[in-house]
């Protein structure tokens, strides 16, 4: 029998988008998520795959889905294929943000907990409903949370590892000010390099060696500066209630500094040390670059940068 044109060993999109996802979340919750449709019916097409490939595909283990050689060599022709599609097509693949309950994952600091999150899940609300928000830390493993599909973004000023296989997005430039209490006894209106000097200080080691800290250090060492640290956080969000409470001073981004100033009624002081600005900006693997829902996250994400 002639069957040339016998079109039942062939793969459709969907089975092509699947593998390139779970090869990429190694997960079937998370390759659901990805692709906004439930749990069972990855698990159906992910058992019609199998069937067609004549391979399992992906083995699960204690703590992922490993692909087997077959997957391997599969996988790039249907990613290749994938984006012929999208590049002839352009709406090979949709997000509707109305009707979509997809999780979304950010890696963030602290302080994005209350600039930008919140201003984010306000417009996600009103557009997106049932879309959901996951913020996780920013350290080391972020790059390998965006390269295997466990997030989506990384958001922040100093986030290790976005190198090779990344793109970024600059959003906004960071200067730094000083806080200070209403009541502080010795500030008023403008703090002095004196006065910074004299002063006791709140700092935070957030970021490590290429942090917030280590930036003013630096240019605290390149100006020959004394900071008298006496209380060192790991995280930007105590700062405001201890800053209010006592005689400390603090050397903050503006960002986080201005909306802790407004949350707890602080005095914000023009910073008297030369700090170099920074850029805080915004991450993402290439394997996500195409994705529309990730897109959509991304163009959110600089209209509300803060």
């Amino acid at each position: 029998m002639d069957d040339r044109h016998d079109t039942s060993s062939y793969f459709d999109i969907r089975q092509l988008q699947l593998l390139d996802v779970l090869y990429t979340t190694r997960c079937v919750t998370k390759a659901a998520e990805r692709m906004g449709q439930t749990q069972p019916t990855i698990s159906t097409w992910l058992g019609q795959l199998r069937d067609k490939v004549g391979d399992p595909l992906f083995i699960r283990t204690s703590k992922e889905m490993v692909p087997t050689p077959r997957a391997d060599q599969l996988v790039e022709k249907a990613r290749e294929i994938l984006e012929a599609m999208r590049q002839i097509s352009g709406t090979v693949l949709r997000f509707d943000p109305a009707t979509s309950n997809r999780v979304f994952r950010i890696c963030a600091p602290d302080s994005a907990h209350i600039t930008m999150i919140p201003l984010l899940l306000q417009c996600i609300r009103d557009i997106a409903p049932s879309v959901q928000i996951e913020t996780l830390p920013v350290n080391e493993n972020s790059a390998l949370l965006l390269e295997n599909g466990s997030a989506d973004l990384a958001y922040g000023g100093f986030i290790p590892g976005m190198d090779t296989g990344f793109y970024q997005q600059a959003l906004i430039k960071q200067d730094f000010i000083c806080l200070a209490s209403m009541e502080h006894p010795r500030i008023w209106g403008e703090i002095t390099l004196e006065d910074y000097q004299r002063e006791a200080h709140v700092a935070v080691s957030y970021g490590g060696i290429n942090g917030v800290n280590a930036l003013i250090k630096s240019a605290l060492h390149a100006g020959h500066i004394q900071r008298r640290v006496l209380l060192t956080l790991t995280g930007f969000l105590g700062i405001g209630k201890v800053i209010a409470t006592t005689d400390l001073i603090t050397t903050l981004p503006r960002n986080i500094g201005e909306t802790l100033a407004n949350q707890y009624g602080l005095r914000i002081l023009q910073c008297p040390v030369g700090i170099p600005t920074y850029m805080i900006k915004q991450y993402w693997h290439a394997h996500s670059h195409r994705d529309p829902g990730n897109q959509w996250l991304r163009k959110l994400c600089k209209q509300h940068a803060k």
